[in-house]
């Protein structure tokens, strides 16, 4: 078990001042926040040298550079889902353990501050088993409860949303429809809507939202549908890019807006990055489909295959659609393996992902299940994956992941409503995105993926420091 490091930001500032290292001109001292590979404690905190003018700029040297007043999309938040799997398992815990699981992920000083959520609309395959909120075809939607959510979910999510301050928004996603809604009649295994079916579809959307808003869990969006180009072994639904638009512009766009809930946000496509840029084209580019999207989500897994990740598909989607607002929405590792739930690379993957992403124009990122248990699950598929933090539920403990400590370094100190800002490295070897918060405070993520120690000059404007960053570690540094 890897020890949570409490940590306290460092004192806020209402705006820089005039001269200080958010204007670039020298005087800040720079916190650093390193987690590094190996290390008995991560996120540990120390200090550079004051930013200082002058230091001559050699062109073999690493280099960070960062402009504050070349100012760019404003950050929504960073968050998890708390999934039927998440919630099964923290019912499994002590009270102890839960709190602890709590203030690890959302507490801004002793944990990672999350600020968004993500569930789902009946079931995934991440639950004990597949089930509806219908009676088998009950097409006017008479017997629709959330019972089930009840016992493990709405719980959870009632504790998350009070340990994150009041405050949680949450995104919701469906895996498939009812199957008697479907050309299958099935959950799983792929399937299309069928036309008739698809008002009744459209309203159950607003149902899930009536109910869950009168539990105290306000839904701030939903995805139209979870990964609509994937036929999975678990509950899946296909829509092509143009039938994804007609049931959008047709019907669930306004049954949303005729609902008692009009200003819920509608994302679209839900799936990999690889295939985006086309299906934004073809919602986005009609204009009353474009008129009830209000963004579009993507996810990571293109890469698992050994495929490009494909990051500049996200600013092609940007630079083409700049209203649209663009943010991962799922990620995680797939094919558990216990053994290897310490596995650096993973959180480096979570590093590189987000830097990229950011620097692409997202606005948000939201990873997968928060806990999982010692299995990868429960999934009732078999589909065990990584979590960033894992349950050990035949000894009762938390295992903290490197992915945990890599997603902390942007969620603990990139708050909602910062703005991106210009940061570049002069070296592939270190990457690097920037954001500066609402209280005025610059926050740096530097991430070093090789096997060497690296000497870099942290510029910001005209003033530098000098900073080290250990080999296959994440900086974080806050003036």
């Amino acid at each position: 078990m890897t020890a949570l490091v409490m940590l306290a930001l460092p004192a806020q500032a209402a705006t820089p001042k005039a001269g200080t290292a958010a204007g670039g001109k020298g005087g800040e001292v720079v916190t650093i926040y390193t987690s590094e590979q190996g290390a008995k404690q991560q996120m540990v905190r120390s200090q550079a040298a004051p930013l200082k003018a002058g230091h001559p700029l050699n062109e073999g040297e690493n280099s960070v550079f960062v402009d504050p007043g070349m100012r760019f999309q404003s950050l929504l938040g960073i968050g998890g889902a708390i999934t039927d799997a998440t919630a099964e398992t923290f019912a499994k815990l002590d009270r102890a353990r839960q709190e602890e699981l709590l203030r690890a992920y959302y507490d801004t000083e002793q944990g990672i501050g999350y600020t968004l959520a993500r569930t789902t609309i009946h079931s995934s395959d991440f639950a004990s088993g597949s089930y509806t909120y219908v009676e088998e075809g009950d097409k006017d939607l008479k017997t629709f409860s959330i019972e089930h959510d009840r016992r493990y979910r709405i719980p959870m999510i009632k504790r998350a949303i009070a340990a994150a301050g009041g405050t949680l928004p949450m995104m919701a996603s469906p895996w498939s429809a009812p199957a008697f809604m479907k050309d299958t009649n099935h959950m799983l295994q792929g399937g299309k809507l069928l036309p008739e079916y698809a008002a009744a579809w459209a309203k159950y959307y607003t149902k899930f939202i009536d109910a869950y808003t009168a539990e105290g869990i306000p839904i701030w969006s939903i995805s139209l549908q979870n990964e609509p180009m994937a036929k999975q072994t678990w509950e899946s639904m296909l829509y092509t890019a143009e039938e994804e638009r007609d049931f959008l512009k047709n019907h669930l766009g306004p049954t949303i807006k005729a609902s008692a809930h009009p200003d819920t946000k509608i994302v679209v496509w839900d799936h990999n990055r690889d295939m985006m840029v086309h299906r934004a084209n073809v919602i986005f580019g009609d204009p009353e489909a474009a008129k009830h999207a209000w963004g579009m989500g993507f996810h990571w897994y293109e890469t698992w295959a050994g495929f490009d990740p494909m990051f500049e598909n996200v600013r092609r989607v940007h630079e083409s659609y700049p209203d649209k607002v663009l943010l991962l929405t799922e990620a995680t590792v797939e094919k558990f393996d216990w053994s290897q739930v310490q596995r650096w690379a993973n959180g480096e993957r979570y590093g590189t992902s987000i830097i990229n992403d950011l620097n692409n124009g997202a606005s948000g990122w939201i990873d997968w299940n928060m806990l999982l248990d010692e299995t990868g699950g429960p999934n009732h598929v078999g589909n065990y994956c990584f979590s960033p933090i894992h349950a050990d539920t035949r000894t009762g403990e938390l295992v903290y992941t490197p992915s945990y400590w890599y997603i902390g370094h942007f969620s603990k100190f990139l708050r909602p409503q910062a703005r991106r800002v210009s940061a570049a490295s002069s070296r592939s070897n270190l990457l690097a995105t920037a954001f500066l918060n609402p209280d005025g405070k610059l926050a740096t993520v530097v991430m070093n993926p090789t096997e060497k120690e690296i000497a870099y000059n942290y510029y910001v404007g005209t003033a530098s420091t000098r900073v080290t960053i250990p080999a296959h570690a994440i900086q974080t540094l806050v003036h």
